[in-house]
């Protein structure tokens, strides 16, 4: 299987090992050290060589940062992941901290001492975040100690190796466009900017820009590696040479150099020579890489990752594999939906659905001769009060059964060469209470909402997000997460910098796939998400406007709970959106299925409504 139920989390070292943080306190002359939960490539999915955060804490969570001093040790979370850090980590050490509304520099200018001195990795940190620390440490009199060495490695003595997943072509009829053209493009762009270079730190837009992929990380086919784009044409590759065979070698040979990573520096310092200017994405750049470029003479000019906005706006190649990989991955859901119908209320785990709806993958990948590469994150699998825990991780301790009046959520997704996606639904097992039934009535108005909206050019992701919410607010209620981020092209699942949350403020472009996601959370209850992909197109003229619009087409096909919908609160318009989606969910999928039983269900699944 592509995915463990271990018990990963270990609160029970929390104590001594935040004692031995401090106990390098007076080695690096520090008050404080900042560990993040990022590693070096600054990604979201880490490999288990780079799992600091979860080795000093205990907590197991996606994001987050800790803060040691000499009389706490705060662990920073968004919304997300407040119940699970509570659970996870043990409270007589750690307490909670705001990763949106007080993060580590805010926390800086409201609770530090004067000439408070922090310590941290600059390997670990962006150059945009650093110059925040920066600043509220200066409001302070205080100092940034940028640390010879990570102190979480000085002490962890069974660290993992550092991964070797082997790089992969993903070639031209997937990809949509060649390499050597997408080099060509940022080239241009850099020479008419007057750039002598570009330093890529992201792995997904090295994957991208070169057309391959690894397996460096779980669940997101990313090599871990660096590249150097150069005005004139030229671009150096630094990759550790033993995740790379024969084939491999022979096509990247054709756009670039190979050069093993430990040669990074001296690369820069030579780049660097006479003050050439080069490009650098602040906010994907770790501070050390800027550091040394200015260090070694040159010029740092702060800029946009050339390959972020060629990669959010999907080509036509890429978005026709991902239609294809979701009608796929509709087909496996579904035969997995069947399944979980036919099982008696209390019969079945967390665990053991979550298994089951990855066989069913397996098993319609092969049939479908396009197998399942891996999850594209590890599966949630929550009933009744724990899908009320966003990103619940059930593992062999926390399963529990599946009951009768409950909710279950589950939220999966896969990789398949040709697309990446992402699915949550909300089932109800036997008959649950109106009130489960309302706020999930309430969660799906703003899922419709955001699917029908339209949009001038120039609409950003904040724009559209109270739009997912106001059913919900005006029941009094919220969800402390985003309405939806951006997805890769088989890449990572969470991919910038399209958004649709409060805080995005990137222009949503024709080509950008997004998670289209509202949901309701009530701790120690239950838990409500639904969610399709979508992404960004041309819409239709409406009659009687005055400019051209954009909107949405939808990408995943499975039904709805009809069982948990409200009827009366929906209106005529909401219902008919309902209707034509089961209905296409039926066109698009019934061909594909080869079990009658199956097919029965799914025609009995998207029967409409009637109004």
């Amino acid at each position: 299987m592509f995915q463990s139920f271990d018990v990963k989390s270990t609160p029970e070292h929390g104590k001594a090992r935040i004692a031995a943080l401090r106990g390098l306190f007076t080695e690096l002359a520090v008050d404080a050290i900042l560990v993040p939960r990022s590693d070096e490539f600054l990604g979201e999915y880490v490999p288990a060589s780079a799992e600091r955060l979860l080795w000093a804490t205990g907590f197991t969570g996606s994001a987050g940062q800790l803060l040691v001093t000499e009389s706490s040790a705060i662990v920073f979370v968004d919304g997300r992941y407040v119940t699970q850090l509570d659970q996870q980590v043990d409270t007589t050490v750690f307490t909670r901290g705001d990763l949106v509304g007080e993060p580590p520099h805010k926390w800086i200018l409201t609770h530090a001492n004067a000439g408070f001195r922090l310590g941290l990795d600059p390997w670990m940190h962006t150059g945009a975040e650093v110059r925040r620390i920066e600043r509220a440490l200066a409001d302070k009199g205080g100092t940034l100690v940028l640390l010879p060495f990570n102190p979480v490695d000085r002490l962890w003595t069974d660290r993992p190796a550092e991964p070797l997943g082997p790089v992969s072509i993903q070639r031209e009829s997937l990809a949509g466009m060649p390499a050597g053209e997408k080099l060509s493009r940022i080239a241009r762009e850099l020479s008419d900017k007057k750039l002598d270079a570009v330093l890529v730190t992201d792995p997904s837009s090295v994957a991208w820009i070169f057309n391959i992929r690894g397996a460096d990380v779980p669940h997101t086919p990313h090599p871990l590696s660096r590249a150097i784009i150069t005005a004139n044409g030229k671009a150096q590759l630094f990759v550790d040479g033993r995740k790379i065979n024969s084939d491999v070698g022979f096509y990247l040979g054709d756009l670039c150099e190979l050069v093993d990573p430990s040669l990074l520096a001296k690369r820069l310092e030579e780049l660097a020579a006479g003050g050439r200017r080069i490009l650098v994405d602040p906010d994907l750049t770790s501070f050390a890489l800027i550091f040394m470029i200015r260090t070694f003479g040159g010029e740092v000019i702060e800029g946009d990752d050339p390959a972020k906005l060629g990669r959010a706006v999907k080509n036509k190649t890429e978005l026709n594999g991902s239609a294809a990989a979701h009608l796929q991955d509709g087909v496996a859901v579904v035969e997995f939906l069947h399944w979980f119908g036919a099982q008696p209320p209390g019969s079945l785990t967390e665990i053991a659905a979550a298994k089951a709806l990855e066989g069913s993958r397996l098993r319609v990948g092969e049939r479908m001769q396009n197998p399942l590469k891996d999850l594209s994150f590890e599966t949630i699998a929550g009933a009744g009060e724990h899908a009320a825990i966003m990103h619940y991780r059930v593992t062999t301790d926390s399963d529990r059964s599946i009951n009768d009046g409950e909710m279950f959520l589950i939220d999966s997704g896969a990789q398949y060469v040709n697309g990446t996606t992402d699915i949550t639904r909300t089932v109800a097992v036997g008959s649950v209470s109106d009130e489960q039934r309302r706020f999930f009535t309430l969660a799906l108005k703003g899922m419709i909402a955001i699917s029908t909206a339209r949009f001038p050019k120039g609409t950003r992701g904040c724009d559209l997000d109270p739009l997912a919410r106001i059913a919900l607010w005006k029941a009094g209620a919220d969800f402390a997460h985003g309405t939806g981020h951006g997805v890769g092209s088989y890449l990572s699942v969470h991919e910038g910098p399209q958004r649709i949350a409060r805080l995005s403020t990137q222009e949503l472009l024709p080509g950008m796939i997004l998670s289209n996601e509202p949901g309701y959370y009530r701790p120690g209850s239950f838990g409500i998400r639904i969610e399709n992909l979508i992404y960004v197109r041309e819409a239709e003229a409406i009659d009687g406007g005055d400019q051209p619009m954009l909107g949405f087409e939808t990408l995943t096909f499975v039904p709805i709970d009809r069982q948990l919908i409200v009827e009366d609160l929906l209106t005529r318009d909401e219902l008919r959106w309902l209707d034509d989606y089961h209905a296409q969910t039926r066109a698009a999928l019934l061909p594909l299925i080869e079990d009658a039983s199956v097919k029965a269900w799914l025609e009995q699944a998207t029967e409409p409504f009637g109004r």
